[in-house]
């Protein structure tokens, strides 16, 4: 698959088949992100990819923050289990972050580096017959979540990679904006 085609085909994925890639397939798709382009070379991304354990450490805060913040009139419990759910979808987890701290312009440049990395892994992983989706959960911007992945001070999540074999049709791309609506040709 040419990196054209990938762009055009890759999908969100949310129901995925129950066996993980291999340790070696999951390097490998993390390896690539030290393509992307960064400024001097300082490769300021970050992934964790989660094991049981610290699967279920993570799971455990989402639980209990969700039920903290479960609106009136709705079940703790439920809204908690269903928040510890989510985290279970995809047989791989990947949090991709950013090391900050060097200047506000070269920390604009590190994020969106570190992004473009994370999406390398996500088309990647669509590349060799993996699917994905990045999610932004509020465990994740949590300093409990972050105590439970030891994502230390300094560096900021940017989102979950969920990876796997999809366990869902993927239908046809989504309709998006065309390109005359945000492309502007200066004089």
């Amino acid at each position: 698959m040419d990196a054209i085609e990938a762009i055009r085909t890759r999908r969100t994925v949310k129901a995925f088949a129950p066996e993980p890639p291999s340790r070696e397939q999951l390097a490998e798709l993390l390896e690539l992100a030290r393509w992307a382009p960064n400024h001097k070379l300082t490769c300021p991304w970050r992934f964790r990819v989660l094991g049981p354990q610290s699967l279920e450490a993570l799971k455990q805060v989402a639980a209990a923050q969700a039920a903290r913040e479960a609106p009136a009139g709705a079940d703790p419990e439920v809204v908690g289990a269903a928040a510890a759910a989510k985290l279970d979808r995809a047989p791989a987890l990947v949090v991709a972050s950013v090391v900050c701290g060097a200047e506000p312009p070269l920390d604009a440049e590190d994020e969106h580096a570190a992004a473009i990395a994370a999406y390398i892994v996500l088309l990647g992983a669509h590349a060799v017959g993996l699917a994905g989706y990045w999610r932004s959960p509020a465990v994740l911007r949590d300093a409990e979540g972050l105590a439970a992945l030891d994502v230390p001070e300094g560096e900021r999540v940017l989102g979950l990679l969920h990876l796997g074999r999809a366990a869902q049709a993927l239908g046809p791309a989504p309709s998006r904006t065309p390109a005359d609506e945000y492309v502007y040709w200066l004089d």
